[in-house]
């Protein structure tokens, strides 16, 4: 999908790997590739809009509404594009009595952002989420499959300063 473009389709190569998640479940039991077909959408639009849930509820034969019910629950999946890295920190009552609002702040305060929001360069974005089931390592947070625990504020120097060369 360009910006000029309504048209949401998958990459042949994509959509050839659409296809085979799908051939997985018997045809009854298709829904069953909800969750895979999101990820392989986000992978490649970078965010989930409408027009690529709808897409997805085509490919499956289901309602919009299924997808929707799906993408929402689920806080790996993002609904509004996102900068190159999204940033989920935990909000939770452990976090936050190991010192996780103030690292927070401090990250907030460095990337002069809030939570939701998108630096200007297009590289950090922010998310609050709820438990990363990282309880005695924090506070933490989470890019894509990493986790960064024990934070103080020089080590969120030291992540932001790699992650923006």
């Amino acid at each position: 999908m360009t910006e000029t473009s309504t048209t949401v389709e998958f990459t042949p190569e994509r959509l050839k790997i659409a296809q085979e998640m799908i051939a997985r479940y018997p045809a009854e039991r298709q829904k069953s590739a909800l969750l895979p077909l999101l990820h392989l959408a986000q992978e490649q639009w970078g965010w989930l809009s409408p027009e690529v849930m709808d897409y997805i509820g085509r490919m499956l034969d289901i309602q919009a509404i299924e997808v929707y019910e799906v993408a929402t629950f689920y806080t790996m999946f993002h609904l509004d594009p996102v900068g190159k890295h999204v940033i989920e920190y935990c909000r939770t009552g452990p976090c936050c009595l190991m010192g996780g609002e103030e690292i927070y702040d401090y990250l907030k305060q460095k990337l002069g952002i809030q939570a939701g929001e998108t630096t200007a360069d297009q590289k950090f974005t922010l998310k609050e989420v709820e438990c990363l089931a990282a309880c005695g390592m924090g506070p933490v947070f989470q890019i894509r499959e990493k986790y960064y625990m024990n934070l103080t504020r020089d080590k969120v120097d030291e992540i932001i300063a790699e992650l923006s060369r």
